[in-house]
């Protein structure tokens, strides 16, 4: 099977599809990878690295051409244009988006966005959102200590004693969990709420203190479950007297991190105007949420603005920031999907009687399947 590795062109975009390490392993399957020149450099992965795991180095025409290409993000139309008919592509291409999902039907794609590969224990070292929100959680917390013009830690000096940094962390799934993690170990005391109470036991065994707020009726114990690991859009009442709950530690917080997002939906207002009025000047919120409309209305999706002086960070490519591992991650995703669809043969093969297979493929023979 010939594999194109082409440079990701998106705004900001730094990572990789294939990191040598893949490649060695693809050429070691007997499958011929070409990377476009310079795909890999942002990423710490020069030209050099994939030639010596057995990679070939090709232009961007080339890298498009190939039977199979593989990729972070979905291909623009101008990338479109260099694809031909039948050519299979695996990337994170947004299920949701469905104008982009028919135009690659339209150019007779058969297409595969791994962020639909289901939550289950089968599909773990596929997870592409697991493996780029753990690396986002890590480094929102690194933002926020930057940002922030205090230190985490508490220190007791001849010069007198410096408190801990307070720090509260919204929606605990994968990220908000690293997050915890890694503000514990810059020494800072953390505060966690979600709207499941099963994450309950995971936020205390990081050392953070959750937020509870008790539900009252059956509707919102079901609610609060989730499907498939996700959180569901809690009740109204629920949701108020989680509001009353957050507001009071947000205003005692110095740092807020933001986590809470429901695929294919705008994500949930969790911090106000009014909380952040409520909060100390030079306190930090960094809204991992931006891309999709942000947990707080203030958040400018890619920028870090300062308002009712509160930094708030509105990245909206974390796992960009850290490009070297992120790739890394990404690129074993990748190569683990592929076990599932590249045969020893060399040719590609769609079964669609295994569950990730069918979950992740997204257009073919000119049609879009995701429902």
């Amino acid at each position: 099977m010939l594999i194109g590795v082409p440079l990701e062109t998106a705004a900001g975009e730094t990572r990789v599809a294939v990191t040598p390490e893949t490649a060695k392993k693809l050429k070691a399957q007997g499958h011929v990878v070409r990377v476009q020149s310079g795909a890999g450099v942002a990423a710490s992965a020069t030209d050099a690295a994939y030639v010596a795991a057995g990679a070939e180095i090709t232009d961007r025409a080339g890298a498009f051409a190939a039977d199979l290409v593989l990729k972070v993000k979905s291909p623009d139309a101008d990338e479109l244009s260099l694809m031909k008919a039948g050519t299979n592509l695996v990337g994170m291409l947004n299920p949701f988006d469905r104008d982009n999902l028919q135009r690659l039907a339209t150019a007779g794609i058969t297409s595969f966005s791994l962020e639909a590969a289901p939550r289950t224990t089968r599909a773990q070292s596929m997870d592409v959102l697991s493996s780029q929100a753990n690396i986002a959680g890590y480094k929102a917390v690194m933002m926020a200590a930057d940002k922030y013009q205090r230190l985490f830690p508490m220190l007791m000096t001849a010069a007198g004693t410096i408190k801990a940094a307070r720090v509260v962390i919204l929606g605990v799934g994968v990220a908000g969990l690293q997050a915890i993690a890694t503000a514990k170990r810059l020494g800072a005391v953390i505060e966690a709420s979600d709207v499941r109470p099963s994450v309950k036991e995971q936020v205390e065994s990081l050392g953070a203190k959750f937020i509870d707020v008790p539900y009252e009726t059956d509707e919102e114990r079901e609610a609060a479950v989730g499907v498939g690991g996700y959180a569901r859009p809690m009740p109204q009442s629920w949701m108020d007297r989680q509001k009353v709950e957050v507001a009071k530690k947000v205003a005692a917080a110095d740092i807020v991190i933001s986590t809470a997002l429901i695929p294919g939906r705008a994500a949930p207002v969790l911090v106000t105007e009014e909380m952040v009025q409520s909060m100390k000047p030079g306190s930090v919120i960094v809204d991992m949420a931006a891309p999709a409309g942000g947990n707080c209305p203030l958040t400018e999706a890619g920028k870090t603005v300062v308002k009712h002086g509160v930094t708030i960070v509105g990245e909206t490519n974390i796992p960009a920031l850290v490009a070297a591992d992120s790739s890394s991650l990404y690129a074993r995703n990748v190569l683990d999907f592929l076990k599932l669809v590249l045969t020893k043969e060399g040719s590609f093969n769609v079964p669609m009687d295994d569950d990730i297979v069918a979950a992740c493929l997204m257009t073919q023979a000119g049609e879009v399947k995701r429902k």
